[in-house]
């Protein structure tokens, strides 16, 4: 039998209001100089200022780095680290969606062990720590709070580079649904769809296990029944509650286990084409889906079950063909836009099919697949997307 190697935040606070617990959390951990980084849209709504103030009450001062970018690139990471590095911190405390979050990560690791960002990517596995991360999302997407991942994009190749390992892994994650109510529909729906991947994904991956699978299924029990809810009514707070617990139990699946092919295509499409990430998975989900579902029906036909697409009763076959319609359905109800709609150039998308596969194939996601694809097989799913 095969050891599975669990890795989880230490200290995990999850409910409404769990932000405001911060300064408690960073007494507990025996720290007390952070360096809060965030964006600069949370940074204008005051949000920020609530964070820092209830640190200041708890007598924390707190630097703030609020210049993150969509999709950090290893420019946007040295500022940062730049930053850091002209205070006297001792831990980051990652503030926002998946960018900020991500940013963090990366700002605390080459804060401390210097070096380039290109130095951690794949396959190089950085488990020794840097500087303590406490992530507290405000979207429900990522995941990121609790994964042992980070993904920074080479601005010089437009390659997404997918860092992984212990050094990555948030110290502490504060998951407070309140934090989501003022997102966008748009932004909802992403996120949302980007969670629903994470679970899926991470129960067909190669590399599941039992304890990611029963996060994947917990995540996805979630998740499917919310998701329209919470895009319909952003003040839905059940709704929107059941979201975060679901990106945070789908995050722990994948971090423990793998996300596989869908993840594998979309970085290179947020990279080139400056997609969300969110977006460009939900993009893939459908089609990849119906790919992939062959090499492992019964795998696919837990995640229907789970989703509540089918019941006990139906067949593998019946219950991956209502899973994939579920999946398009989805799609079509959020509106989420092809690559054509998105705005992308057909002849640009065409142009770099060969590079987003080498791209694709180099981050190791496809290789964790139930059907690993070729390089000839990954083009013909990219043009399947494009033609919707």
């Amino acid at each position: 039998m095969s050891i599975a190697s669990i890795a989880l935040p230490r200290i995990l606070r999850i409910g409404g209001g769990a932000s405001k617990q911060l300064g408690e959390v960073l007494e507990t951990l025996g720290l007390s100089r952070p360096l809060i980084v965030t964006d600069p849209w949370l940074l204008n709504s005051g949000r920020v200022d609530e964070l820092a103030g209830g640190l200041a009450s708890a007598g924390i001062a707190a630097r703030v780095f609020a210049d993150t970018v969509p999709d950090p690139t290893i420019a946007s990471i040295n500022v940062g680290v730049a930053f850091l590095q002209e205070g006297d911190h001792d831990c980051v405390v990652g503030f926002g969606g998946g960018s900020p979050l991500d940013s963090a990560k990366a700002i605390a690791l080459l804060g401390h062990h210097g070096g380039a960002m290109a130095d951690y990517k794949a396959p190089h596995v950085q488990d020794t720590p840097g500087l303590p991360v406490i992530a507290i999302p405000t979207t429900a997407g990522t995941g990121s709070e609790a994964t042992r991942f980070t993904i920074i994009t080479d601005d010089a190749t437009d390659e997404k580079m997918l860092c992984p390992g212990l050094a990555y892994l948030p110290v502490a994650a504060l998951v407070d649904y309140e934090l989501t109510f003022t997102k966008p529909r748009r932004l909802t729906a992403d996120t949302g769809i980007d969670s629903l991947t994470h679970a899926i994904e991470a129960y067909v991956s190669r590399r599941a296990n039992p304890f990611s699978d029963g996060m994947a299924m917990l995540a996805m029990r979630a998740i499917a029944p919310n998701l329209r809810r919470v895009c319909a009514d952003p003040m839905d707070a059940a709704a929107r509650e059941a979201m975060m617990l679901g990106a945070t139990q789908a995050g722990i699946a994948f971090s423990n286990s793998s996300v596989a092919l869908v993840h594998g295509m979309s970085r290179p499409i947020g990279a080139h084409f400056h997609v969300p990430h969110g977006l460009s998975n939900a993009m893939l989900l459908p089609a990849v889906t119906a790919w992939s579902a062959p090499a492992a029906l019964p795998r696919y036909a837990d995640c229907a079950r789970a989703m509540g697409v089918a019941d006990d009763a139906e067949g593998d076959q019946a219950a991956v063909a209502r899973l994939i319609d579920e999946l398009a359905a989805l799609n079509r109800e959020l509106e989420v836009p092809g690559p054509a709609a998105w705005g992308i150039d057909a002849a640009r998308w065409d142009a770099l099919i060969p590079t987003m596969c080498a791209q694709a194939a180099a981050s190791g996601s496809p290789a964790n697949n139930p059907r690993i694809p070729d390089a000839d097989e990954m083009a013909m799913l990219y043009a399947k997307i494009w033609a919707g």
